[in-house]
């Protein structure tokens, strides 16, 4: 078989060398060549060896087997997304049935109005009727043809038809005779042997049909809808590369011009939950950080609003592989769903929670644990709202210990405070000493717990980490504790703390997370100095609401977010509260955070505060037993327990309990109020821990019964050593 020549140079070169197969020009075909070219490996003498196939021959999928397509197909799921879950399901039928109840009780209030109109209209009705009535009565329909066949030519034919007439005329008087006699001693015998609400429901039924015969299409007894249909225009995909067309993209417009098929759609454009979702191939070389850059082009383009246009990448498949959704309203304006977490009184914080909703309304979740979390936007876009949401849902875990510090010193953060057990709004002197005392202190206990993690045995803590099991035993002190600094810019910028501040925080998002710390930083500036390189590098979490700019953009979602499409420039002003998440999945993800406004959180915040006055959880700020700037407790809880022993050698901890509240009410008040004796000897237990003191069962005489028993309690002398050790400590500071 002939061969062509090799590439420039292949004649120098030594071995095989691979020879594509020509024909004759007078062989040549008149058609492209197939797909299947065959290669010929040529020795050095010009000896065919072997032949190779270079395209295998397939006709549909990646392989030409049965078993390649079906593998290449893609299954889609049996049952409709509503009902993949309980909660879906739950929350359709609840919408289903509000519909229709909306709808029931919409006509219902207008059911006045209806019965006035078909009473007004009935007398109409009544003379069609009779009208009508007559027409059949004397074959009305029949008179054009009689009309037409009155000639001489047609006489027969004539009476013929007259005949027919006089039939059907006789016959339909015997019919109306007949159905009148029945009419009307209807009308005399019912009012004697049925109830007088049957001949009243019988008069309104005739009204309403008359009625109804009455009215006409343009003037209809129901005039109104209870719902409007959305009228939104079905996505295609000629508005899909119509659209693409004109968004200045040169290798789009490129591929475009050469072949009108050059946008691939690797599935039918189907409803994706409120909306339309195309799986869009773009051309070799285009990429959909491209296209989501010109997304408002591109909602212009399509004819909707902006909030309703969302472009996304799918990278499992390749970076040209875009999932367009369109929605049917804009997502700032569309309705949420319910908040599960507004009905549940605790979570797990190890497990994923809902934080927010995606463009279709899907639940986007987070796992809390072993993360730091950086959120930022410019201001008034939702981003404080946001920060305490997630300090509401790590409250609702009662083994979590918060610290919230509201530097903005609005006190959006203060539904938090019966719940943190550390909480300061501000930015004075003080309130920086405060944070840099419990900083500091949190540095010690990250110490802590590093020696703790690391003398555990290994059938116990086989990762090094804290798990839920060792986070619920309160002996180890391993509950997760979580950090919250609305505009922490101030921390990392105060001339003379910051770099403390910067060197504490960093360490904690460093080594934190294993050992059960989370820290989320939230900022209006999102700069190097607002949020150090340390910390940056090692947020694994990010949520970036409304910025203005690459830098900004690349600052929360990290580098070269903005050139692989990852940006948070093109939200507009409207979407408060909406963001791109990333750091939680493969892919980032456009979420609406759930809006709680103050009583809202005051509420959810008052749940958890229950939680954990049951679970004997109540500690620091919200227990009143808070830091004073000098980072020293105040100093009043041991001498307190000391003064409520009084001269007896020990006391059970709920006797301390309640004189405790009766020496101190606005401190220990709560306390007192807990429902058992068992969670007050937990909170005083759980109060004195810091101090080294644990309690322990001792033998006490109930001053009521005079009965003696074994209860959880402290003795005089624990107290007192612990006193006199904090007071030496103090005099060494």
């Amino acid at each position: 078989m002939p061969t062509t020549k090799g590439f420039p140079g292949d004649e120098a070169d030594s071995g095989n060398v691979i020879a594509f197969p020509t024909l004759p020009a007078t062989e040549q075909p008149a058609a492209p060549p197939p797909t299947v070219v065959d290669a010929e490996i040529v020795d050095e003498t010009g000896e065919t060896t072997a032949t190779v196939a270079v395209d295998n021959p397939a006709t549909e999928g990646f392989g030409s087997s049965w078993l390649d397509r079906l593998r290449a197909q893609q299954r889609q799921p049996i049952l409709p997304t509503y009902l993949t879950s309980v909660t879906d399901a739950r929350d359709a039928a609840k919408w289903v049935g509000r519909h229709y109840a909306h709808k029931t009780g919409y006509h219902l209030a207008r059911s006045p109005l209806y019965a006035l109109r078909l009473a007004v209209r009935s007398p109409r009705g009544l003379l069609l009727l009779l009208a009508a009535t007559g027409r059949y009565v004397t074959d009305a329909e029949g008179r054009p043809a009689r009309s037409e066949t009155a000639t001489a030519d047609k006489a027969e034919l004539y009476l013929k038809l007259s005949q027919q007439r006089d039939r059907r005329v006789v016959l339909r008087c015997m019919q109306l005779g007949l159905v009148a006699t029945l009419g009307l001693v209807a009308i005399l015998v019912l009012p004697n042997v049925a109830p007088e609400w049957v001949i009243w429901a019988c008069g309104a039924l005739a009204v309403a049909l008359l009625g109804k015969l009455g009215s006409t299409r343009d003037n209809p007894v129901v005039g109104s809808r209870a719902v409007v249909a959305a009228s939104v225009q079905r996505l295609t995909s000629d508005n899909v590369v119509q659209a693409l067309s004109v968004l200045g993209i040169a290798g789009i417009n490129q591929a475009l011009a050469k072949n009108p098929d050059a946008i691939g759609f690797t599935a039918p454009i189907t409803r994706d939950g409120p909306g339309w979702r195309a799986d869009v191939d773009l051309p070799p070389g285009v990429t959909v950080g491209e296209v989501t850059e010109r997304r408002p082009k591109l909602a212009s383009a399509l004819g909707r609003p902006l909030g309703c246009v969302w472009p996304e990448g799918n990278a499992e498949v390749h970076p040209g592989r875009m999932v367009l959704w369109v929605g049917d309203e804009d997502l700032s304006k569309s309705r949420q769903p319910t908040w599960p977490l507004r009905k549940t009184g605790t979570v797990d914080l190890f497990k994923p929670q809902p934080v927010g909703t995606d463009q279709r309304g899907r639940w986007v979740e987070i796992t809390l644990m072993f993360v730091s979390m950086v959120i930022g936007s410019i201001p008034r876009m939702g981003k404080t709202f946001t920060l305490r949401e997630l300090l509401l849902i790590a409250g609702m875990d009662p083994r979590t210990e918060l610290h919230c510090f509201d530097l903005k010193g609005t006190g959006d953060l203060s539904p938090l405070a019966p719940i943190s057990h550390r909480y300061r709004a501000g930015e004075e002197p003080d309130d920086i000493a405060y944070a840099v005392a419990d900083l500091r202190a949190l540095a010690a206990e990250l110490r802590r717990r590093a020696k703790v993690i690391r003398d555990l045995p290994k059938d116990l803590c086989p990762e090094n980490k804290v798990t839920p099991e060792l986070a619920s035993k309160k002996s180890l002190g391993l509950h997760p504790i979580v950090i919250g600094v609305d505009e922490c810019q101030k921390w990392f910028e105060h001339p003379e703390y910051g770099a403390e501040i910067e060197e504490i925080c960093t360490d904690i998002v460093k080594r934190g997370p294993a050992l059960g710390f989370v820290i989320i930083l939230a900022t209006q500036r999102p700069d190097a100095k607002s949020i150090p390189t340390g910390i940056n590098d090692n947020a694994v979490i990010r949520f970036c609401l409304k910025v203005r700019g690459q830098p900004a953009n690349d600052m929360v979602l990290g580098t070269s977010a903005y050139r692989n499409g990852i940006r948070a420039t093109t939200l507009s002003f409207r979407d408060k509260g909406i963001g791109v998440l990333l750091g939680e999945g493969d892919e980032p993800r456009i979420t609406r955070g759930v809006y709680v406004d103050g009583p809202d959180a005051e509420r959810l915040a008052g749940r958890a505060r229950t939680a954990r006055v049951a679970a004997g959880r109540l500690t620091g700020y919200a227990a009143g037993l808070d830091l004073t700037p000098d980072d020293e407790d105040t100093g009043t809880l041991l001498a307190d327990v000391l003064t409520a022993i009084g001269d007896a050698d020990k006391a059970w901890s709920e006797s301390i309990v309640e004189r405790l509240a009766e020496l101190r009410p606005a401190t220990y008040g709560p306390w007192a109020e807990l429902p058992t004796g068992t969670a007050k000897a937990t909170q005083l237990s759980s109060a004195l821990k810091p101090f080294g003191v644990a309690t322990k069962q001792v033998w006490a005489t109930d001053a009521a019964t005079g009965k003696g028993a074994n209860r959880m309690g402290v003795k005089r002398e624990w107290i007192a050593n612990a006193l006199t050790e904090r007071d030496h400590d103090r005099g060494r500071g």
